[in-house]
């Protein structure tokens, strides 16, 4: 295809390589990242992903060698051969990833595939030969993580995938290759060696890791550019930063969407939503947003409410606020095809929708009935759309949420030769498809931001490669099934690795009928994953945490609770990832790569780095297996010290998840709160795990932008373990003025004698294992003995 290579150019960061039949370039991002294109459609890149890319200057060299070009970074080195055949290795010449030499060569499939389909068998085919695709060398200790919320295992290795939004409501099973997202990004770790491969192709894109061939793994597009980015790191934490260096960073969102959501296919009429409010209220359950489904708007028009339903929307949004509630509600993409209607004859009057190949509105049926469909890929309609957010918030409501953006339609899918603008360029369905979700997000947030001024709440199902800097995600429409909530863990952790860090799935499932233990088992997952919302379906019974019976009800209301008391520590992992794009949940192979052990755990998680949750996921069981990586852990419970490096066997009664905190960590807490902002914290409790740590602390309005102008507050702590603890407190930055009065200091440890603050003695108290006593919240040290 590209044939041998003539000649080279190099001007700035880019290298440009002539080959006899095509043009490849290489570009240098920083000294970790590299770029690899070809020009197959548009000249240059043209990214959905990646905007306002700031490349870093960096010196580094290329030379011609006899057969091959060389470009060394201060990190990588990249071989460039004939065919456009590329190459890295590191900066001590160690081989990372190269390209493989041979053909595509496909397992054998035997017997007749159109037999078994006449009886409804699924049946797989290899697949062909893609117009692009890059095969890469298997080595034989490869495992790839990423991808985004594939179903299946954390570990890829052996797995096939295409990136096609697709809805599709029937249980998901590890056999799907697509689902709603299209996230082209995988991490490779290799028994020495972890990169990064992040291929920016919004068409549709095919991975095969390993399932093929176990010589080779492969990515590849039927249309686009050759266009993918190698990204290398010390470990997965850093190649996950570089990632985000290019689609995006999460933003810190605001306090009160950490809080616990709960929503239904449907909360109407009025009545019934303001019995669910009560009922949070009246049994003593923190809950802070619920959402109202497709069933709150006038025959399902997007910005309508139904005025039977809800005859007074804002006087109803008024009286849950006033409680505490915000209310999150749902808005598809399908615009109703009705004379009258005012969103679809202004987007009718202006040529805002999608038109099919003789240029007339492309028409389908979604909720509404016939429907057309916003074209967000052009700008003018994105600020349409943005504009019209104003309608929601003016009403009262605080969220966003996007369905059905796929986009999803009932007469079949759209064709591919349904025209969009493409930002002037022009382009059909095959291009935008995996951006469309993306597209009206961003257009979502920028709408919420303008008309409330505050940090956008938008939560979208279908997205692509740096949506995490406009929305929230869930995964879908999955059931109430033991294997979905086993599923969902891998799932959150690699939307992790892949970006999105603010992610959850509908608690006890959307579809089917939830039991009592599967919902006490899921709560146990939500209450550390981000979006933290129970979702269930029409037609499936009651899924809110009151009704089942009283057992139910407890086990809910205790893990809400717990929620509410790491709400602080969730916000600061949220601070940080802005910085660091590292996400909240996390699998144990991120922090712990070096251990072979946690490469292949499904079960369990890490929130950041000092929690460790080991959930039942198994239908009758009260106790599990449960590997700690090496250190020591405090059970969260018990107290219990326990050396790593090992599996130990642990009861769980249906009301326990076992939960592991890292010696020298420093866990902030809060007192339980029905909603965030119900309580003026002035005191924050620090809850102490003595050993050698550090710890920073975020304190904002929990609402505003003012902390990008320094309204904030940073409260360190470091802890050092010899002759007792010595825990040294500093403030380096205190621009916001609602700080923090005292500090609740709890020691889990009994064996105390002797508590001195800044010289000064301290009384404290003994409860249990754990050692309590308040102090001001100024600099300086305190010696605990």
């Amino acid at each position: 295809m590209f044939g041998k290579i003539i000649s080279y150019e190099h001007h700035d960061n880019k290298v440009r390589i002539n080959f006899e039949h095509r043009v490849g370039k290489i570009e240098v991002i920083t000294p970790n990242i590299v770029n690899v294109f070809s020009s197959f459609k548009y000249q240059d890149h043209f990214s959905r992903a990646i905007e306002d890319l700031e490349i870093v200057k960096c010196n580094f060299t290329v030379d011609k060698k006899d057969k091959y070009i060389e470009v060394i970074t201060d990190e990588l080195i990249v071989k460039i051969y004939d065919e456009f055949k590329v190459d890295f290795y590191n900066k001590s010449l160690e081989i990372l990833c190269e390209d493989y030499r041979g053909e595509r060569d496909s397992f054998i499939r035997r017997g007749c595939g159109s037999i078994a389909e006449e009886e409804g068998h699924k049946v797989e085919k290899n697949t062909d030969n893609h117009k692009i695709q890059v095969i890469k060398k298997i080595y034989g200790d490869e495992k790839f993580y990423g991808l985004g919320d594939k179903t299946g295992h954390l570990n890829k290795r052996g797995y096939n995938y295409e990136m096609w939004n697709t809805d599709d409501p029937s249980p998901h099973v590890e056999s799907y290759k697509s689902l709603y997202k299209s996230i082209p990004f995988f991490i490779t770790l290799r028994e020495k060696y972890t990169f990064g491969i992040f291929l920016d192709n919004n068409f549709k894109t095919y991975f095969d890791m390993g399932k093929e061939n176990s010589n080779y793994y492969y990515f590849g597009s039927d249309d686009g550019n050759l266009d993918y980015y190698f990204i290398t790191g010390i470990d997965m934490a850093e190649v996950v930063n570089g990632y985000t260096y290019l689609t995006g960073k999460t933003p810190l969102p605001q306090k009160w969407t950490l809080g616990y959501q709960q929503c239904r296919w449907s909360y109407t009429p009025e009545s019934r939503i303001r019995e669910v409010a009560n009922n949070f209220r009246n049994k003593d359950i923190p809950c802070d947003v619920l959402h109202l489904d497709i069933d709150y708007m006038d025959a399902f028009k997007v910005f309508t409410w139904d005025k039977e339903k809800f005859p007074e929307p804002t006087k109803l949004l008024k009286d849950l606020k006033d409680n505490g509630f915000k209310v999150v509600t749902i808005i598809d993409p399908g615009v109703k095809k009705e004379s009258g209607y005012d969103i679809y004859e202004e987007g009718l009057k202006n040529n805002y929708f999608a038109v099919d190949k003789d240029g007339i509105t492309y028409v389908n049926k979604v909720w509404p009935g016939d429907s057309v469909f916003p074209d967000f890929s052009d700008s003018k309609v994105r600020a349409w759309w943005a504009e019209n957010q104003k309608i929601m918030v003016d009403t009262g409501v605080s969220g966003i949420w996007n369905d059905m953006n796929e986009p999803a339609s009932f007469n079949g899918p759209l064709p591919d030769d349904v025209q969009f603008r493409n930002e002037g360029r022009g382009g059909d369905h095959t291009e935008i498809h995996n951006v469309y979700g993306h597209l009206m997000s961003k257009a979502t947030f920028e709408g919420l931001k303008k008309h409330t001024n505050k940090r956008p709440f938008v939560i979208t199902r279908a997205c692509y490669a740096g949506s995490q800097k406009y929305s929230t995600v869930w995964t879908g429409d999955n059931q109430s099934f033991w294997e979905h909530l086993r599923m969902s863990i891998p799932m959150l952790c690699n939307l992790g690795l892949s970006g999105i860090s603010f992610a959850g799935v509908d608690v006890g499932g959307f579809s089917f009928d939830c039991t009592p233990e599967l919902l006490s088992r899921w709560v146990q997952v939500g209450c550390f994953s981000p979006l933290f919302r129970n979702h269930s379906s029409m037609l499936t019974r009651d899924q809110e945490p009151w009704a089942f019976d009283e057992e139910t009800l407890n086990i809910n209301r205790k893990y809400i609770k717990l929620r509410y008391k790491l709400l602080p520590y969730l916000y600061d992992l949220l601070w940080q990832g802005e910085t660091t794009g590292l996400p909240v949940m996390r699998p144990l192979v991120l922090h712990y790569s070096d251990d072979d052990k946690v490469h292949e755990i499904n079960d369990e998680f890490l929130v950041g780095k000092n929690i460790l949750v080991a959930p039942v996921v198994e239908q009758g069981k009260r106790s599990r297996a449960i590997y700690l990586p090496k250190g020591k852990w405090i059970d969260y419970w018990t107290k219990e010290e326990l050396e790593g490096g090992r599996t130990i066997l642990k009861e769980a009664p249906l009301d326990l998840c076992p939960i592991y905190i890292k010696v020298g960590s420093i866990i902030p807490n809060y007192p339980v709160q029905n909603y965030v902002g119900e309580k003026e914290i002035e005191e924050l409790t620090i809850d102490i795990y003595p050993g050698n740590g550090h710890y920073t602390h975020y304190l904002d309005d929990g609402e505003s932008f003012n902390y990008k102008s320094g309204k904030y507050n940073l409260y360190d702590f470091t802890m050092k373990e010899g002759n007792g603890v010595t825990l040294e407190i500093k403030t380096p930055h205190l621009e916001y003025e609602k700080g923090y009065s005292t500090f609740r200091i709890l020691i889990n440890s009994t064996e105390i004698k002797d508590v001195k603050f800044n010289g000064k003695d301290i009384a404290y108290e003994t409860k249990k294992h754990v050692v309590e006593f308040s102090i001001k919240a100024e600099e300086g040290i305190l010696v605990i003995k």
